[in-house]
C-alpha cells in the first residue's frame, strides 16, 4: 500500500453511529477517514423509505466520506439498492455478512449467510458482475461456529472483485464475547489478493498501531465500541490531543440536543445518550461506582446531576479501559 497508514473507519453500529453521531463527531473530533452507515435492508420494492433516507440522503452526509451498508441475501434487492446509491453519489456499498443478531441470521442474512458458502459465492458472482456504478466491499466474520469454516469462505471472498474485505475475527457463535481470534486472521492474511481491513477489540492508540505494524499492508482499520468510549481515539492516532473534560461534556450536550430534535423527544434522546455513556464511563477512573445513578436517571436534569461528579472530579484516562469485555460463557 502506498498510504502511510491504513484508513481509519467507524464501524456501523445500529443506534449509535447514525447521522446524528456522524455529524457531531466529525465536527468536534474529526479523525475518521470513513464512516460506515449502519445496515439498511432493501426490499423487493425498489425504493428507500423516508426513514432510510434520513440516513442515506447525500445532504445529511455532505463533507464526509460515508459508505452505506446493505443487509440482504437477495441479489435483486442488493442490485437496485446499490445502483440507487451510486446515482445518489456514493462510490462504495458494503455487504453485511457479519451481524450475529438472532432476528437477522434466522432469515439467512448477516452471519447467517456464512452457513451457505455456495449461496454466498453465487450472490457475489452476480452482484460483482452487475453494472452498479459503485464498488463493493464486504464486512464478515470467520464463520458460523468453527474456525475451519474460514478455509472455504476466504476462497469465496478472494475470488471476487471486492474493494475491501473487512474481517471481524470472531465466529457468529461468539457474538461479541471472548477474545478475538487474531490467530485465525493472521493465518489467512498473507494469502489474500483482495485488500483487507481489520475490525475487532482495538481499544487504544497502542492497539491500533500494533495491529498496523503486525499486519503490514492493511487497507483499513475499523473501530466501533472503543470510539464510542473515546471519541478522540482517531484524532490521537493521527497525533492529536486526548479528549478534554470540556470536550466530553460538549460532545454529550451536542449529541443530546441533536437527538432531541431528531426524535422530537427529550426522553428518547436521553435513552440514546445513556447508550453512549455505557462506553464512555470507561474513559474515567472509578466511574463504574457512579453508573447506577447515571443510568437510573429519569430526566435530562437528573442525568446531568449524576454526570457532574464523573466529568468534574474523576481522573480522565489517557485511553479508555476495555470495560465492556464479556467472557464466553
Amino acid at each position: 500500500m502506498s498510504q502511510k497508514f491504513p484508513l481509519l473507519s467507524v464501524a456501523p453500529m445500529e443506534g449509535l453511529t447514525g447521522v446524528v453521531f456522524r455529524q457531531v463527531h466529525s465536527r468536534l473530533f474529526g479523525g475518521a477517514d470513513v464512516y460506515y452507515i449502519p445496515f439498511v435492508t432493501p426490499t423487493i420494492l425498489p425504493k428507500f423509505t423516508e426513514r432510510q433516507l434520513r440516513e442515506l440522503a447525500p445532504t445529511v452526509n455532505a463533507g464526509l466520506h460515508v459508505v452505506p451498508q446493505l443487509l440482504t441475501r437477495r441479489t435483486e434487492d442488493f442490485i437496485w439498492a446499490a445502483k440507487t446509491l451510486g446515482e445518489m453519489g456514493y462510490d462504495e456499498v458494503n455487504l453485511n455478512v457479519g451481524c450475529p443478531a438472532g432476528t437477522v441470521v434466522a432469515k439467512g442474512k448477516g452471519s447467517g449467510f456464512l452457513r451457505t458458502p455456495a449461496d454466498l459465492d453465487h450472490f457475489l458472482d452476480t452482484v460483482c458482475e452487475a453494472d452498479l456504478g459503485v464498488e463493493i466491499s464486504v464486512k464478515t466474520r470467520l464463520g458460523w461456529a468453527d474456525e475451519s469454516e474460514f478455509d472455504l469462505l476466504s476462497n469465496v471472498f478472494d475470488r471476487h472483485r471486492l474493494k475491501t474485505l473487512i474481517i471481524h475475527p470472531r465466529l457468529k457463535s461468539d457474538q461479541y464475547k471472548g477474545q478475538v481470534r487474531t490467530h485465525v486472521f493472521e493465518k489467512y492474511y498473507d494469502g489474500f489478493n483482495v485488500p483487507i481491513g481489520y475490525n475487532g477489540d482495538l481499544t487504544t492508540v497502542a492497539d491500533i498501531v500494533a495491529t498496523k505494524e503486525r499486519f503490514g499492508g492493511l487497507q483499513q482499520i475499523m473501530v466501533g465500541r472503543a470510539l464510542m468510549a473515546d471519541p478522540a481515539l482517531f484524532r490521537k492516532v493521527k497525533g492529536g490531543p486526548s479528549a478534554s473534560r470540556e470536550e466530553i461534556v460538549g460532545f454529550t450536550r451536542e449529541l443530546f440536543e441533536s437527538y432531541a430534535r431528531a426524535f422530537d423527544s427529550r426522553k428518547n434522546a436521553l435513552m440514546r445518550i445513556k447508550e453512549y455513556w455505557f462506553y464512555q464511563l470507561n474513559l474515567f477512573e472509578g466511574a463504574q461506582a457512579y453508573a447506577k445513578n447515571l443510568f437510573k436517571s429519569k430526566t435530562p436534569e437528573a442525568f446531568d446531576e449524576a454526570l457532574r461528579p464523573i466529568v468534574e472530579e474523576l481522573p480522565i484516562r489517557t485511553d479508555a479501559y476495555f470495560g465492556w469485555f464479556k467472557p464466553i460463557d
